[in-house]
């Protein structure tokens, strides 16, 4: 069953209301960039953004864009 590239996938609740940023430990919001789904830290000094891979969220600072 394919799921397009992602814009349909949604992150299962339970998993959704976990979820932490790795760099700084606050919670995270859902946002859609470019049509694409993504993660954001609500902490102001971080605000580190990432990615959603097929309603996979890459929680690696690493890989992680700044705000701009």
């Amino acid at each position: 069953m394919s799921q397009g590239h992602g814009q349909d996938v949604r992150i299962e609740p339970w998993l959704r209301e976990i979820l932490r940023c790795p760099a700084c430990r606050s919670e995270l919001v859902d946002a859609t960039v470019d049509d694409k789904p993504e993660l954001h830290c609500t902490n102001a000094e971080c605000g580190l953004q990432y990615r959603i891979d097929d309603g996979v969220p890459v929680l690696l600072v690493d890989e992680a864009r700044k705000p701009v």
